[in-house]
């Protein structure tokens, strides 16, 4: 398990909350922060990956 799985995990967990958060004060700018950096979380646990790689590949969807 390297440094950005475990990255990765944190990222899910803090993407969440600021998911919630945005729900909970009726942010849909926070809402969609949260929701992106839970799919970077959860893409960093499984590849492994840079967020920066990440969101490199993400950007040329």
């Amino acid at each position: 398990m390297n440094s950005d799985t475990n990255e990765g995990k944190w990222k899910q967990i803090k993407g969440e909350f600021k998911e919630k958060f945005g729900k909970a004060t009726n942010d849909k700018s926070t809402e969609a922060e949260g929701s992106f950096d839970k799919l970077v979380g959860e893409i960093q646990e499984k590849y492994g990956k840079t967020r920066e790689e990440i969101e490199k590949e993400v950007k040329s969807w």
